[in-house]
C-alpha cells in the first residue's frame, strides 16, 4: 500500500515541488540573512566611523590647548551613548592616555593585544592601514556578546606640531590612536530575529505553496488521471460503452476525449465483429444446408444414372417377352371366344384377359423405363412456352373432364419465347398435370401461374388434393417411390420430371403442401 502511494504521479509531483521549494527558499533565506548581516554590519561600521570622527573633532580644540579634563569629559559623555562599549586614546608609545574606563588610564597595552594586532602585525604602517584592517571583531568580556572595534589614527597635523604646548616634530606622522568600541548585540539580535522570521515565513510559504500545488494537482491532474485509470479498467473489463466525463479543454481533457473516441470505436468494432461472427455462423449453417441439398441432389443423380442403366437393360430384356405374352394371350382369348359354347370357356377367357391386362401394365412399366433411361442428347430450340403449355393441356383435357376438374390459367402472356427441348418440357408438364389430377379423385381446381423476370421463368401448378405426407416429401423425386396403390402407378413420373428439368439447368420443388392441396414450382433459366 505504501509503495503504491509513492508510485502515484501526484505524490511524486508534490514531493518534487516541495523539495525544489525547500532548496530555493533555503538559498533565498541564506542569501537574505547574509545580505542583511553585511548591510547592518556596514551601517554599524559607518556609525562607528562617524562616532570616531565626532570624537576627534570634539576633542581637537581641547587637545591643542592641552585641556585634559575637557578631553576626559567629552570622551566620557560620548561613551554614554547607546551601543558604545568604550573609547580609548593611545599615545604613540602605546599608553592609554584617555579612556571611558578610568582604571585603565596610563596603562600600557601589549602589542599582541587585539586592539594593537591590526597595526603592529602587518607590514603596513598605521597611517597606511586600509579601512578593512582598521576594524576588528571581538567578544565583550562583560556580557560575552560580539563587539566591533575601530582604530582611527590621530595624525600630526600642522596645528599640532606648531602649537606652543606641544613638542611634536613635524616628521612624526601619527601622534596616537583613537579606539572606539561599539556593541554588536542589537545588530546580532536583529539578525537572529530576522533569521527566525525569514525561516518561519519560508516554511509557511513552502507549506502554503505545497498545499496549493497539492490541491492543484489533485483537482487538475490527479482527478482526471483517476478518471482515465477508471475508464481503462472499465474497458479492460469489457464495458466498451464507458465514457469519461470531460470538464476541461487542456491536454488531459484532450486525452479523455481521445479515450472516449477510442472506446466508441472499440465498441463499434466489437459489435461489428460479433455481428460478423453471428452472421458467419448463420452463413455456415446456410451453406451447410445448401451443401446437404447439393449432396442429396448428387446422390439422387447418381441413383438416377445407375437406375437408368439398369432400367435400359431390364426394359430391353423384358420388352420382347412381354410383347409375345400379350399377343398370344389375346389370340388365345379370341379363339376361345369364337368356340365357346354354353359359357364353358368363360373362366379361361377371364384368366386370359387378366394375363393380357397385366402384360399390358408390364409393357407400360417397360415403356416408362425406356423413357427414364433414354440418354440421347436433347436438342434445344427456341419455342413458344405458352404454346407448349396449351398443347399439354389439350392432351390431358379428357382426363380433366372425366375427373370433374377445372384448370385455370393465371397469367396474361399470349406468347413467350424460350430456349428449350419442347417435347421434354411438354412431357414434364403432362406428368405434373396428371399427378395433380390423380391427387383429386373427387374433382377440384388446378391453377397454373407463370412468372417471368430477366433471368428465369417460374411455373407453379397448384391442386386441391389431400397433400403429401411429410415423411414422403423427401423421397417423391426418387425412382419407383410412389404413394399410390401398386396397381395405379410406377413411381417414375416425378423422377422423369426431375431429370428433364435438371437437363434444362432448372429446379423442380414442392413449394407448399397441406391437406388443402399441393403446389409444385418449376424454375427454368430463360437461356439454357
Amino acid at each position: 500500500m505504501k509503495a503504491r502511494f509513492f508510485n502515484k504521479l501526484s505524490v511524486k509531483l508534490i514531493i518534487s515541488i516541495s523539495v525544489i521549494l525547500s532548496l530555493v527558499l533555503a538559498i533565498h533565506t541564506y542569501v537574505s540573512i547574509t545580505n542583511l548581516r553585511n548591510d547592518l554590519t556596514r551601517f554599524r561600521l559607518i556609525s562607528a566611523y562617524n562616532s570616531s570622527d565626532i570624537i576627534k573633532k570634539s576633542t581637537r580644540y581641547s587637545m591643542l590647548l592641552n585641556r585634559r579634563d575637557d578631553v576626559h569629559q567629552i570622551i566620557n559623555t560620548i561613551g554614554t551613548e547607546p551601543g558604545i562599549i568604550g573609547i580609548r586614546v593611545y599615545n604613540k608609545m602605546g599608553t592609554i592616555a584617555y579612556s571611558t574606563d578610568s582604571t585603565e588610564i596610563s596603562s600600557k597595552v601589549s602589542m599582541d593585544d587585539e586592539a594593537c594586532a591590526g597595526c603592529h602585525k602587518g607590514p603596513d604602517k598605521i597611517e597606511d592601514l586600509t579601512a578593512q584592517n582598521r576594524v576588528r571583531y571581538f567578544t565583550n568580556r562583560k556580557n560575552s556578546t560580539r563587539a566591533l572595534g575601530l582604530i582611527n589614527p590621530i595624525k600630526n597635523e600642522k596645528d599640532c606640531y606648531t602649537a606652543e604646548c606641544h613638542a611634536h616634530q613635524p616628521s612624526v606622522k601619527v601622534l596616537g590612536v583613537l579606539d572606539v568600541m561599539v556593541s554588536m548585540k542589537d545588530l546580532d539580535d536583529a539578525i537572529e530575529k530576522n533569521r527566525t522570521a525569514t525561516i518561519t515565513n519560508s516554511i509557511l510559504i513552502m507549506l502554503a505553496i505545497s498545499a496549493f500545488c497539492g490541491l492543484f494537482v489533485k483537482v487538475i491532474v490527479s482527478k482526471p488521471l483517476s478518471n482515465l485509470t477508471r475508464g481503462i479498467q472499465e474497458v479492460g473489463k469489457g464495458n466498451l460503452n464507458y465514457k469519461i466525463e470531460i470538464n476541461s479543454k487542456d491536454e488531459l481533457g484532450n486525452v479523455a476525449r481521445r479515450f472516449n473516441d477510442m472506446s466508441e470505436k472499440l465498441d463499434s468494432a466489437y459489435k461489428e465483429i460479433k455481428d460478423w461472427s453471428d452472421n458467419l455462423n448463420h452463413k455456415v449453417q446456410q451453406k451447410s444446408e445448401e451443401l446437404k441439398n447439393i449432396y442429396n441432389q448428387v446422390i439422387q443423380i447418381e441413383k438416377l444414372a445407375s437406375l437408368g442403366k439398369l432400367s435400359a437393360t431390364v426394359a430391353h430384356e423384358l420388352n420382347n417377352p412381354l410383347a409375345g405374352i400379350l399377343t398370344y394371350s389375346k389370340l388365345i382369348s379370341k379363339k376361345l371366344s369364337e368356340k365357346q359354347e354354353n359359357g364353358e370357356n368363360a373362366k379361361f377367357i377371364e384368366y386370359l384377359d387378366l394375363i393380357a391386362s397385366e402384360s399390358s401394365r408390364c409393357g407400360k412399366i417397360v415403356k416408362d423405363l425406356l423413357i427414364f433411361s433414354h440418354e440421347s442428347k436433347d436438342e434445344f430450340v427456341e419455342d413458344d412456352l405458352i404454346g407448349i403449355i396449351n398443347r399439354s393441356i389439350t392432351l390431358i383435357h379428357h382426363h380433366l373432364e372425366m375427373n370433374g376438374i377445372i384448370l385455370k390459367r393465371k397469367y396474361n402472356y399470349d406468347s413467350f419465347k424460350v430456349n428449350c427441348s419442347p417435347e421434354k418440357i411438354q412431357e414434364a408438364l403432362i406428368a405434373l398435370l396428371i399427378n395433380a389430377i390423380e391427387a383429386m379423385p373427387n374433382g377440384g381446381m388446378i391453377n397454373l401461374d407463370l412468372l417471368c423476370d430477366e433471368k428465369s421463368i417460374t411455373l407453379k401448378i397448384s391442386d386441391e388434393g389431400m397433400g403429401i405426407n411429410p415423411k414422403d416429401l423427401p423421397h417423391i423425386f426418387e425412382p419407383f417411390y410412389s404413394t399410390k396403390e401398386a396397381t395405379k402407378g410406377t413411381g417414375l413420373g416425378l423422377a422423369v420430371v426431375y431429370g428433364i428439368i435438371k437437363n434444362h439447368n432448372g429446379e423442380v420443388t414442392v413449394e407448399r403442401t397441406s391437406p388443402g392441396g399441393t403446389t409444385f414450382k418449376v424454375v427454368l433459366p430463360r437461356n439454357v
